[in-house]
């Protein structure tokens, strides 16, 4: 009796899908930031340095 109720359990455990659709968003959420992070740090040195180029030519131009 046991073992047929631990059977019954684990059957519905398995064909159980109302959770399903928030742990696929959430290892979406994830990927998406683990994307965002790879992308910054990569880009993101590169980025801060042209901002920094384009900032002191910009106030080169100032002519004091």
């Amino acid at each position: 009796m046991q073992r047929k109720k631990e059977s019954g359990v684990r059957s519905s455990l398995i064909h159980d899908e109302r959770g399903l659709s928030t742990v696929e968003y959430v290892i979406l959420l994830i990927l998406i930031a683990v994307a965002g992070i790879g992308l910054w740090s990569t880009f993101g040195e590169t980025l801060s340095g042209k901002i920094t180029n384009a900032t002191s030519q910009v106030e080169g131009m100032g002519g004091n």
